[in-house]
């Protein structure tokens, strides 16, 4: 693949449609390439001077804006809207060099319909952080929209400005950033992540009042990446270090996404999801937490659980129905679960968040927005 034949492989793949979903190709050796890839899009609109580009399909709609904050570091921030499911797939240009880590902070919105109910607003929050040349596959709902803050920093920038004595784990992430390919997936564990994308968000509007601050904009963009680092040892990842090839990485995707597909029933298994994704049980076992931290069955669980407390937090559904719609048959043994994750009983937390004396914690379902119309 070369950014070349780019518009032949465009012409075969883009919107291609399989398994449901409809593939979005691009680039990714760097920021420039990247762009290059997708501006050559016929369903691309790019306006140079706003520095953004406009996608208005009947599949989706999105706007990325892009800024070079300095030489090795780039933010890629997308507004999508999505009305039909996609898969997003990154490809390299094999005649160019890939030096570009890419750490991606994501939030989405989506629509929960639930029976009898008015539809729930829920959230779902990530971060993704790759190597370069590893291809990620990354799976997009109907019915979503949502923000993502892609930062585009390549080796050399990497090494002069995350070796700072202000970053304690800064051996760590050196040789972590030093190892070979690589792509994984953190729940949302950077509590102050939030307030700092707002900020990024505004000094990034068009109308922003003072023009564009690149002084702070660098600043805040910084603290957001630092915020990662500080939380993103909560596990072993980073210091394990385990790099898959690029099949492991998208057979990774797959079992993720049909594990999604099957939240409201009992955990399916570990060899029907590996025959479905055509590998061997312990392989797919081991592939999967090295990506998302948690093993398949303790990943099944956890969105459950996470989806369980915003419904309780965002509605007014009867718990019974919450403990059926998140897999369980009986209520008592899901109060005890969730009890035990969170250390109030769901009847508590209904309480206490109606009655204004709890302070919700948006919690995430790392990229659980799917279109539940076609799962109950």
């Amino acid at each position: 693949m070369t950014i070349d034949n780019w518009p032949k492989h465009i012409q075969k793949y883009l919107f291609l449609l399989k398994d449901g979903f409809f593939e979005f190709p691009y680039l990714f050796n760097s920021p420039e390439v990247m762009l290059d890839s997708i501006i050559k899009l016929p369903i691309t609109d790019h306006v140079p001077s706003k520095q953004s580009i406009y996608l208005n399909t009947p599949l989706y709609e999105a706007t990325m804006r892009y800024r070079k904050i300095e030489e090795g570091f780039w933010l890629l921030a997308t507004d999508m809207d999505v009305r039909e499911n996609i898969i997003a797939k990154s490809g390299y240009d094999n005649n160019q060099s890939s030096d570009y880590y890419l750490l991606t902070f994501s939030v989405f919105e989506y629509k929960f319909p639930f029976k009898d109910s008015d539809d729930v607003r829920l959230l779902s929050t990530c971060w993704t952080f790759s190597k370069p040349e590893t291809e990620v596959t990354t799976y997009f709902y109907k019915g979503t929209t949502g923000k993502f803050f892609s930062f585009a920093i390549n080796k050399k920038w990497a090494d002069q400005n995350l070796s700072s004595k202000k970053i304690p784990q800064r051996k760590a992430i050196k040789k972590f950033l030093n190892g070979k390919k690589g792509s994984y997936t953190w729940l949302n564990i950077a509590p102050k992540a939030h307030d700092l994308a707002k900020k990024i968000t505004k000094n990034l509007e068009p109308e922003c009042e003072g023009g564009f601050d690149s002084v702070n904009f660098k600043k805040d963009c910084m603290k957001l990446i630092i915020e990662f680092f500080d939380n993103s040892f909560e596990d072993n990842r980073i210091l394990d270090n385990v790099s898959l090839s690029n099949l492991d990485y998208y057979n990774v995707a797959k079992a993720e996404k049909m594990i999604l597909h099957n939240l409201h029933l009992p955990f399916v298994g570990i060899g029907c999801i590996a025959k479905d994704v055509n590998t061997s049980p312990t392989k797919l076992k081991s592939n999967f937490k090295a990506v998302f931290g948690f093993s398949m069955l303790q990943y099944h669980k956890e969105k459950n659980m996470l989806l369980a407390m915003q419904l309780i937090q965002n509605s007014d559904i009867h718990i019974q129905n919450i403990a059926t719609v998140t897999g369980y048959d009986c209520a008592g043994r899901f109060a005890s679960k969730f009890k035990k994750r969170f250390g109030k009983l769901p009847s508590e937390v209904r309480f206490l968040f109606t009655s204004n004396a709890f302070i919700p914690i948006i919690f995430t379902l790392n990229n659980y927005f799917s279109d539940f119309n076609h799962l109950f």
